[in-house]
Protein backbone atom coordinates (compact mmCIF):
# COMPACT_ATOMS: atom_id res chain seq x y z
CA UNK A 1 0.00 0.00 0.00
CA UNK A 2 1.27 3.47 -0.93
CA UNK A 3 1.48 6.53 1.31
CA UNK A 4 1.64 10.29 0.89
CA UNK A 5 5.43 10.37 0.44
CA UNK A 6 5.32 7.88 -2.46
CA UNK A 7 4.93 10.72 -4.95
CA UNK A 8 6.10 8.77 -7.99
CA UNK A 9 3.33 6.21 -7.49
CA UNK A 10 0.51 8.77 -7.77
CA UNK A 11 0.66 9.35 -11.52
CA UNK A 12 -1.71 12.33 -11.74
CA UNK A 13 -0.02 14.03 -8.79
CA UNK A 14 3.49 13.39 -10.13
CA UNK A 15 2.67 14.76 -13.57
CA UNK A 16 1.65 18.05 -11.97
CA UNK A 17 4.08 18.32 -9.07
CA UNK A 18 7.01 16.02 -9.89
CA UNK A 19 9.47 18.84 -10.56
CA UNK A 20 8.97 20.18 -7.04
CA UNK A 21 10.37 16.92 -5.65
CA UNK A 22 12.87 15.79 -8.29
CA UNK A 23 13.66 18.90 -10.33
CA UNK A 24 14.68 18.01 -13.88
CA UNK A 25 15.51 14.41 -12.95
CA UNK A 26 11.99 13.05 -13.09
CA UNK A 27 11.23 9.39 -12.58
CA UNK A 28 9.06 7.29 -14.89
CA UNK A 29 5.93 7.00 -12.75
CA UNK A 30 4.49 4.15 -14.82
CA UNK A 31 7.72 2.16 -14.45
CA UNK A 32 7.81 2.78 -10.70
CA UNK A 33 4.30 1.39 -10.34
CA UNK A 34 5.17 -1.68 -12.45
CA UNK A 35 8.09 -2.48 -10.15
CA UNK A 36 5.56 -2.99 -7.37
CA UNK A 37 2.57 -4.46 -9.22
CA UNK A 38 4.63 -7.04 -11.12
CA UNK A 39 6.40 -8.34 -8.03
CA UNK A 40 5.23 -11.91 -7.27
CA UNK A 41 5.62 -11.29 -3.54
CA UNK A 42 3.38 -8.21 -3.28
CA UNK A 43 -0.40 -7.78 -3.12
CA UNK A 44 -0.72 -4.05 -3.78
CA UNK A 45 -3.99 -2.44 -2.64
CA UNK A 46 -4.73 0.97 -4.16
CA UNK A 47 -8.00 1.90 -2.47
CA UNK A 48 -9.50 -1.50 -3.21
CA UNK A 49 -10.49 -4.76 -1.52
CA UNK A 50 -9.03 -8.22 -1.97
CA UNK A 51 -10.02 -11.55 -0.52
CA UNK A 52 -6.90 -13.48 0.46
CA UNK A 53 -6.62 -17.22 0.88
CA UNK A 54 -3.43 -18.64 2.35
CA UNK A 55 -2.97 -21.97 0.55
CA UNK A 56 0.44 -23.26 1.54
CA UNK A 57 0.00 -26.92 2.46
CA UNK A 58 1.72 -26.54 5.83
CA UNK A 59 0.22 -23.10 6.49
CA UNK A 60 -2.86 -22.02 8.43
CA UNK A 61 -5.22 -22.08 5.36
CA UNK A 62 -6.91 -18.94 6.64
CA UNK A 63 -9.02 -16.56 4.57
CA UNK A 64 -9.90 -12.91 5.05
CA UNK A 65 -11.16 -9.87 3.15
CA UNK A 66 -8.87 -6.86 3.33
CA UNK A 67 -9.26 -3.29 2.08
CA UNK A 68 -6.21 -1.10 1.59
CA UNK A 69 -6.04 2.61 0.80
CA UNK A 70 -3.10 5.05 0.45
CA UNK A 71 -5.21 8.19 0.96
CA UNK A 72 -4.52 10.69 3.73
CA UNK A 73 -4.77 14.41 4.44
CA UNK A 74 -1.57 16.31 5.16
CA UNK A 75 -0.47 19.92 5.52
CA UNK A 76 0.99 20.98 2.20
CA UNK A 77 0.77 19.19 -1.12
CA UNK A 78 1.43 15.46 -1.07
CA UNK A 79 0.48 12.35 -3.01
CA UNK A 80 -2.82 10.54 -2.48
CA UNK A 81 -4.52 13.48 -0.79
CA UNK A 82 -8.24 14.21 -0.67
CA UNK A 83 -10.51 17.07 0.29
CA UNK A 84 -12.71 16.89 3.38
CA UNK A 85 -15.87 17.24 1.32
CA UNK A 86 -14.89 14.07 -0.60
CA UNK A 87 -14.15 12.03 2.52
CA UNK A 88 -17.57 10.42 3.04
CA UNK A 89 -17.76 9.17 -0.55
CA UNK A 90 -14.16 7.96 -0.39
CA UNK A 91 -14.60 5.79 2.70
CA UNK A 92 -18.07 4.59 1.68
CA UNK A 93 -16.20 2.47 -0.88
CA UNK A 94 -15.00 0.08 1.82
CA UNK A 95 -17.14 -3.10 1.55
CA UNK A 96 -19.20 -3.56 4.68
CA UNK A 97 -18.04 -7.17 5.21
CA UNK A 98 -14.34 -6.26 5.24
CA UNK A 99 -12.39 -8.13 7.93
CA UNK A 100 -9.22 -6.00 7.93
CA UNK A 101 -8.99 -2.33 6.91
CA UNK A 102 -5.55 -0.88 6.17
CA UNK A 103 -5.39 2.88 5.58
CA UNK A 104 -2.49 5.29 5.65
CA UNK A 105 -4.53 7.85 7.58
CA UNK A 106 -5.85 7.02 11.05
CA UNK A 107 -9.47 7.60 12.06
CA UNK A 108 -10.04 10.64 14.22
CA UNK A 109 -9.71 10.13 18.00
CA UNK A 110 -7.99 6.76 17.61
CA UNK A 111 -4.17 6.55 17.54
CA UNK A 112 -3.95 9.97 15.88
CA UNK A 113 -2.89 12.39 18.62
CA UNK A 114 -0.05 14.84 17.92
CA UNK A 115 2.35 16.09 20.62
CA UNK A 116 0.31 19.31 20.86
CA UNK A 117 -2.71 17.25 21.94
CA UNK A 118 -4.66 17.62 18.70
CA UNK A 119 -6.41 14.64 17.10
CA UNK A 120 -5.76 14.88 13.37
CA UNK A 121 -7.27 11.69 11.94
CA UNK A 122 -10.18 11.52 9.52
CA UNK A 123 -13.70 11.93 10.92
CA UNK A 124 -15.32 10.22 7.93
CA UNK A 125 -13.04 7.19 8.28
CA UNK A 126 -13.92 6.93 11.96
CA UNK A 127 -17.60 6.98 11.02
CA UNK A 128 -17.12 4.36 8.31
CA UNK A 129 -15.33 2.04 10.73
CA UNK A 130 -18.23 2.37 13.16
CA UNK A 131 -20.51 0.96 10.45
CA UNK A 132 -18.16 -1.76 9.18
CA UNK A 133 -16.74 -2.80 12.55
CA UNK A 134 -13.81 -4.78 11.11
CA UNK A 135 -11.73 -7.10 13.23
CA UNK A 136 -8.61 -5.04 12.65
CA UNK A 137 -7.97 -1.50 11.36
CA UNK A 138 -4.32 -0.68 10.69
CA UNK A 139 -3.02 2.83 9.99
CA UNK A 140 0.07 5.02 10.24
CA UNK A 141 0.77 8.58 9.01
CA UNK A 142 0.62 10.19 12.49
CA UNK A 143 3.94 8.90 13.79
CA UNK A 144 3.38 9.94 17.40
CA UNK A 145 0.09 8.01 17.48
CA UNK A 146 1.78 4.62 17.35
CA UNK A 147 0.06 2.03 19.51
CA UNK A 148 -3.30 0.31 19.62
CA UNK A 149 -6.82 0.68 20.96
CA UNK A 150 -9.62 -1.83 21.35
CA UNK A 151 -12.89 -0.15 20.43
CA UNK A 152 -15.99 -1.74 21.94
CA UNK A 153 -19.15 -1.00 19.95
CA UNK A 154 -22.70 -0.56 21.15
CA UNK A 155 -25.03 -3.38 20.21
CA UNK A 156 -27.46 -1.18 18.27
CA UNK A 157 -26.53 0.65 15.08
CA UNK A 158 -27.20 4.34 15.77
CA UNK A 159 -26.52 5.88 12.36
CA UNK A 160 -26.15 4.43 8.86
CA UNK A 161 -24.68 7.58 7.31
CA UNK A 162 -20.98 8.43 7.25
CA UNK A 163 -20.35 11.58 9.26
CA UNK A 164 -17.86 14.23 8.15
CA UNK A 165 -18.12 16.91 10.85
CA UNK A 166 -15.58 17.00 13.66
CA UNK A 167 -17.23 16.17 16.95
CA UNK A 168 -17.17 13.86 19.97
CA UNK A 169 -16.72 10.13 19.69
CA UNK A 170 -19.36 8.30 17.69
CA UNK A 171 -22.55 7.25 19.49
CA UNK A 172 -21.79 3.75 18.19
CA UNK A 173 -18.83 3.44 20.59
CA UNK A 174 -19.45 1.96 24.03
CA UNK A 175 -15.92 2.34 25.37
CA UNK A 176 -12.27 2.28 24.29
CA UNK A 177 -9.39 0.37 25.89
CA UNK A 178 -5.92 1.75 25.17
CA UNK A 179 -3.28 -0.95 24.89
CA UNK A 180 0.22 -0.89 26.35
CA UNK A 181 3.32 -1.80 24.33
CA UNK A 182 6.96 -2.10 25.44
CA UNK A 183 8.85 1.23 25.42
CA UNK A 184 11.14 2.22 22.56
CA UNK A 185 14.41 0.34 22.75
CA UNK A 186 12.95 -2.62 24.62
CA UNK A 187 13.95 -6.09 23.47
CA UNK A 188 10.43 -7.34 24.13
CA UNK A 189 8.17 -8.02 21.18
CA UNK A 190 5.43 -5.44 20.56
CA UNK A 191 2.64 -8.03 20.52
CA UNK A 192 -1.09 -7.35 20.33
CA UNK A 193 -2.89 -10.54 21.34
CA UNK A 194 -6.52 -10.76 20.23
CA UNK A 195 -6.85 -14.54 20.61
CA UNK A 196 -7.39 -14.86 24.35
CA UNK A 197 -3.99 -16.46 24.98
CA UNK A 198 -2.45 -13.47 26.76
CA UNK A 199 -5.21 -10.88 26.65
CA UNK A 200 -8.98 -10.88 26.27
CA UNK A 201 -10.21 -12.44 23.03
CA UNK A 202 -11.54 -10.00 20.43
CA UNK A 203 -15.34 -9.85 20.61
CA UNK A 204 -15.90 -10.14 16.86
CA UNK A 205 -17.38 -13.21 15.14
CA UNK A 206 -18.55 -11.61 11.88
CA UNK A 207 -16.32 -12.71 8.98
CA UNK A 208 -16.55 -12.25 5.21
CA UNK A 209 -16.04 -16.01 4.98
CA UNK A 210 -18.98 -17.71 6.76
CA UNK A 211 -18.16 -18.97 10.21
CA UNK A 212 -20.31 -21.27 12.34
CA UNK A 213 -22.64 -18.42 13.40
CA UNK A 214 -23.26 -16.76 10.04
CA UNK A 215 -23.90 -19.34 7.30
CA UNK A 216 -27.32 -17.79 6.72
CA UNK A 217 -25.82 -14.35 5.99
CA UNK A 218 -23.77 -15.14 2.89
CA UNK A 219 -23.93 -16.41 -0.67
CA UNK A 220 -21.16 -17.44 -3.05
CA UNK A 221 -19.55 -15.15 -5.63
CA UNK A 222 -16.09 -14.92 -7.24
CA UNK A 223 -13.36 -13.06 -5.36
CA UNK A 224 -9.86 -11.79 -5.91
CA UNK A 225 -6.53 -13.45 -5.21
CA UNK A 226 -5.00 -16.56 -3.73
CA UNK A 227 -1.75 -16.24 -1.81
CA UNK A 228 0.42 -19.34 -1.81
CA UNK A 229 3.89 -18.73 -0.32
CA UNK A 230 6.61 -20.91 -1.77
CA UNK A 231 10.04 -21.74 -0.37
CA UNK A 232 11.63 -18.72 -2.08
CA UNK A 233 9.05 -16.07 -1.21
CA UNK A 234 7.00 -15.06 1.79
CA UNK A 235 3.74 -14.24 0.02
CA UNK A 236 3.69 -15.04 -3.70
CA UNK A 237 0.43 -14.73 -5.64
CA UNK A 238 -0.10 -18.09 -7.26
CA UNK A 239 -3.47 -17.80 -9.03
CA UNK A 240 -6.80 -16.08 -9.25
CA UNK A 241 -9.49 -17.65 -7.11
CA UNK A 242 -12.18 -19.46 -9.08
CA UNK A 243 -15.95 -19.41 -8.36
CA UNK A 244 -15.83 -23.08 -7.40
CA UNK A 245 -13.46 -22.61 -4.50
CA UNK A 246 -14.08 -18.97 -3.66
CA UNK A 247 -14.90 -18.00 -0.08
CA UNK A 248 -18.33 -16.48 0.24
CA UNK A 249 -19.26 -12.81 0.06
CA UNK A 250 -22.75 -11.36 0.02
CA UNK A 251 -23.65 -10.28 -3.56
CA UNK A 252 -24.91 -6.84 -2.52
CA UNK A 253 -21.71 -5.90 -0.70
CA UNK A 254 -19.43 -4.34 -3.29
CA UNK A 255 -17.70 -0.99 -3.33
CA UNK A 256 -19.89 1.74 -1.94
CA UNK A 257 -22.02 -0.82 -0.13
CA UNK A 258 -22.88 1.27 2.93
CA UNK A 259 -26.22 2.30 1.48
CA UNK A 260 -29.81 1.20 2.12
CA UNK A 261 -29.58 -1.95 -0.02
CA UNK A 262 -27.10 -3.51 2.39
CA UNK A 263 -28.68 -2.39 5.67
CA UNK A 264 -30.29 -5.76 6.41
CA UNK A 265 -27.05 -7.63 5.97
CA UNK A 266 -25.17 -4.87 7.79
CA UNK A 267 -27.44 -5.11 10.82
CA UNK A 268 -27.07 -8.89 10.93
CA UNK A 269 -23.30 -8.76 10.58
CA UNK A 270 -23.00 -6.07 13.24
CA UNK A 271 -24.67 -8.30 15.82
CA UNK A 272 -21.54 -10.45 15.48
CA UNK A 273 -19.08 -7.54 15.36
CA UNK A 274 -18.84 -5.95 18.79
CA UNK A 275 -15.17 -4.95 18.88
CA UNK A 276 -12.46 -3.60 16.57
CA UNK A 277 -8.75 -3.32 17.28
CA UNK A 278 -7.22 -0.16 15.77
CA UNK A 279 -3.42 -0.25 15.38
CA UNK A 280 -1.17 2.64 14.40
CA UNK A 281 1.86 0.71 13.20
CA UNK A 282 4.15 3.68 12.45
CA UNK A 283 7.78 2.57 12.45
CA UNK A 284 9.30 6.06 12.33
CA UNK A 285 8.50 7.63 15.70
CA UNK A 286 9.09 11.28 14.78
CA UNK A 287 7.50 13.62 12.27
CA UNK A 288 9.29 15.86 9.78
CA UNK A 289 11.65 17.72 10.23
CA UNK A 290 12.74 15.01 12.74
CA UNK A 291 14.48 17.28 15.21
CA UNK A 292 17.34 15.40 16.80
CA UNK A 293 17.26 12.81 14.02
CA UNK A 294 14.89 10.03 13.11
CA UNK A 295 13.99 7.48 15.75
CA UNK A 296 12.38 4.14 15.06
CA UNK A 297 9.84 1.88 16.72
CA UNK A 298 9.91 -1.89 16.58
CA UNK A 299 7.26 -3.56 14.39
CA UNK A 300 3.91 -4.38 15.96
CA UNK A 301 2.81 -8.02 15.72
CA UNK A 302 -0.92 -8.77 15.87
CA UNK A 303 -2.14 -12.25 16.80
CA UNK A 304 -5.66 -12.62 15.36
CA UNK A 305 -7.91 -15.62 14.83
CA UNK A 306 -9.25 -15.98 11.27
CA UNK A 307 -11.57 -18.53 9.62
CA UNK A 308 -10.16 -21.49 7.69
CA UNK A 309 -11.35 -22.11 4.15
CA UNK A 310 -12.51 -25.63 3.40
CA UNK A 311 -11.09 -26.65 -0.01
CA UNK A 312 -8.00 -28.48 1.24
CA UNK A 313 -7.63 -30.28 -2.09
CA UNK A 314 -6.60 -27.01 -3.71
CA UNK A 315 -4.35 -26.11 -0.78
CA UNK A 316 -2.52 -29.42 -1.03
CA UNK A 317 -2.33 -29.34 -4.83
Amino acid sequence: MHRNHDVTLDQAFYREHGERFHGQHLEDSHHCIKLVTESPSVVLLRHEPALIRLTRADGPNTVFKIFGSPYSQSPGNWAFGYESNDAAALWAQIPIDTDIVVTHTPPQSHCDQKPNGMFVGCVALRSALSLIRPHLAVCGHVHEGRGYERVHWRGKLINTEIETETGPESDSVDHVTRGVLPPMGSKKQSLVDLTGKRDKRLDNEGFSYPGPRQHDLTETQPVSVTVSPGPESSAGISEKASPRNSPSAHPSLGAGSLGPNSCGFGYALQTLRMETCIVNAAVVSTSWPHQGGKRFNSPIVVDLELPVWQDHAVANG
